[in-house]
């Protein structure tokens, strides 16, 4: 009973493959362009829906892939609403040409509140108060002042080669001194900075 079973299901599956062979194979070509402006809108993701396989557009929105009729095709790019496309199937030629339109996608941003300064006098003093440079050297400057790079470069999470070589080199100290009393990290700048952090933090006054 068993293999009866699998063999209808193994000739139902040939018949299926042999009628999607038969079908004609249709070069669905179009353009993708914005529903405001009809400007192209290149590197959108083209896709049958079927099998998930497609392509994307070029510079100036074009696009090019084989289909069957009544595939749905999907196009998809950032910053921009997924839309989607049904090939008909009551098609009589062999190339099918399309202009889909794609609107943008809004963000919704949160309400941002301005209020004025209470008087003038004191707008005139706060405005006369800014330290804004005056020139491009001298923002340049600023913005490579030692303390300002010192905090950007403690926001930066190490790239994935220090952490790889921080995690071997502490596996590497553990198998070296197995069953030994652990080193002190005096010159260890990973270990002064994770001291700091936890002295900052107030660890050690919890403990």
């Amino acid at each position: 009973m068993r293999n009866l079973i699998l063999l209808v299901l193994y000739i139902t599956v040939v018949q299926l493959n042999a009628q999607d062979s038969t079908k004609a194979v249709i070069q669905f070509s179009g353009l993708v362009v914005t529903g405001d402006s009809l400007n192209p809108v290149p590197f959108t993701t083209v896709y049958r829906e079927r099998d998930q396989r497609g392509s994307i557009t070029d510079n100036v929105g074009f696009f090019s892939l084989p289909a069957f009729a009544g595939d749905t095709i999907k196009f998809s790019g950032i910053g921009y609403m997924p839309e989607e496309y049904i090939i008909p199937d009551t098609l009589t030629n062999l190339r099918y040409n399309i202009v889909q339109l794609l609107s943008r996608d809004t963000i919704q941003l949160n309400t941002t509140y301005v209020y004025p300064w209470p008087t003038k006098e004191r707008f005139k003093q706060d405005f006369l108060a800014l330290d804004i440079p005056r020139t491009e050297e001298e923002l340049a400057e600023k913005n490579l002042e030692a303390a300002m790079m010192y905090e950007r470069m403690r926001e930066i999470d190490p790239s994935a080669a220090e952490a790889y070589r921080y995690a071997i080199t502490q596996e590497s100290n553990k198998i070296s001194y197995a069953g030994q009393l652990p080193t002190i990290s005096l010159m260890n700048p990973i270990a002064w900075a994770q001291f700091i952090q936890a002295w900052r933090n107030g660890d050690f006054k919890r403990q």
